[in-house]
């Protein structure tokens, strides 16, 4: 007995150091015949099978199909949205043997309008006009709620000469006061379609013209359009008032109605007269040539430069001026929209810049005449009187010939004296001395 035996600690130094259980030996695997080496390695011994692994029985079994026989007969039908009971066929899917059963399919699709009826007491209490009978009012209804509201089929089919306005115009009309009529107070229609908005024959049939002749225009006419558009809002940003000439205008406005005569504030706004109905003004023709008064047709874009032709007296530079007058007022050469108003106001514009020119010209001259008159003579320069010791004129072999001569020019001009008593500048220090003679 010893110290581990009395501690129960096992003989052994380290628990794991006991013998490990031994495993059964695994039993070497044959490599299959007609398999490489390296295959049988990669796969290590499992392969794929080349087919799949079916019992010959199950191949010999006849597939499960389901127990619903379906097939397709020629059979016929009716439809609820048809109230003459008409029978039509057409190939329905049978499931053994038996044909479905229901509505036709398509016959929810089927939407009718209610179109409102009346009573002979409602017409004559609350439906009779002037411009419609009863028996056109009656047939009216009765086209309504055969062609559901199509007005243009109903225009078709009703004897009268009725326009699609008008028609809309009578239906709506009858309808809207059954609805308030047969309403305990008018809350409860208040907020009906027909009854909120009623409808407008003169705004139906001004729309379908507009709507027309947009339609009918050619890409031409539409790029007019745009231009027209541009050149006009370009005016007006231009003609914009401030806050007070609005203020002055709404004011001269108001004063129309009373037969005074209203003013504005500025150039832009012009007189308002009383009159309302006062023909439209036209433009002064004087300026048009006589050939383009004998024609008839003419393009404005090309009688526009005919007219200035025969309009303008000034000279090729002053034209010029002209022109760029105009570019710097921001208006166009040639007018993009020659009317014959804008023709007439831009020959205007240009003769007020000629007159303009030929007052700045005129100024310019007084101005100059009297500059000259009102000079004195103490303020004229004197001018320096020229003496022999600032002239320097060597003719030796030194002062190099007539070059020294010239020479002798420059200097005098550096050396004479300023206009204000200046004192001449010193001669530059490149230049070789003076020299002086013995009367210095």
């Amino acid at each position: 007995m010893d110290a581990k035996d009395i501690l129960g600690l096992p003989k052994s130094a380290f628990p794991g150091s006991q013998e490990k259980k031994s495993r059964p030996p695994k039993e070497p695997q044959r490599k299959p015949d007609g398999v490489s080496r390296e295959v049988y390695a990669l796969t290590g011994g499992v392969l794929p099978p080349l087919m799949p692994n079916l019992e010959p029985s199950h191949l010999k079994k006849r597939p499960t199909v389901g127990k619903e026989k379906i097939t397709w007969q020629w059979l016929p039908f009716t439809s609820s949205a048809r109230t003459d009971n008409l029978q039509l066929y057409h190939w329905v899917r049978v499931v053994n043997g038996v044909p479905p059963a229901g509505d036709y399919a398509f016959a929810k699709y089927n939407k009718s309008v209610d179109v409102l009826k009346y009573t002979d007491e409602e017409y004559e209490k609350h439906l009779t006009d002037n411009a419609w009978s009863k028996e056109e009012t009656d047939q009216l209804f009765e086209l309504c709620e055969k062609f559901d509201l199509r007005f243009i089929v109903i225009a078709d089919r009703i004897p009268s000469d009725r326009t699609v306005e008008e028609l809309k115009s009578r239906y709506y009309s009858v309808t809207r006061k059954l609805l308030i009529a047969r309403a305990a107070s008018p809350e409860d229609v208040a907020n009906h379609p027909i009854v909120k908005e009623q409808f407008n024959a003169k705004h139906e049939t001004e729309r379908k013209r507009a709507l027309s002749a947009v339609l009918s225009q050619t890409k031409l006419q539409e790029r007019k359009d745009s231009e027209i558009l541009a050149e006009a809002k370009r005016i007006m940003e231009s003609r914009t008032p401030s806050k007070a000439a609005d203020e002055v205008e709404l004011q001269g406005h108001s004063e129309v109605g009373s037969g005074e005569k209203a003013t504005g504030v500025g150039e832009d706004v012009f007189p308002v007269t009383a009159s309302i109905d006062a023909p439209p003004v036209i433009p002064d023709t004087s300026s048009i040539p006589a050939n383009l008064r004998m024609q008839k047709v003419y393009l404005r874009s090309n009688a526009l430069d005919q007219m200035l032709q025969a309009v303008s007296t000034a000279s090729g530079r002053t034209n010029i001026h002209i022109e760029q007058m105009i570019q710097d007022l921001s208006v166009n050469l040639k007018p993009k929209v020659p009317t014959k108003a804008v023709c007439a106001e831009h020959l205007e514009l240009r003769k007020e810049i000629l007159t303009l020119l030929n007052l700045q010209k005129q100024m310019q001259k007084l101005t100059e005449a009297t500059g000259s008159r009102e000079r004195p003579h103490s303020e004229a320069p004197a001018t320096p009187k020229r003496s022999n010791r600032d002239v320097d004129r060597p003719f030796g072999s030194d002062a190099g010939g007539f070059g020294g001569e010239r020479t002798g020019k420059r200097d005098q001009k550096r050396k004479a004296p300023g206009r204000f008593g200046e004192p001449p500048p010193s001669p530059p220090q490149s230049k070789r001395p003076r020299k002086y003679k013995a009367s210095d």
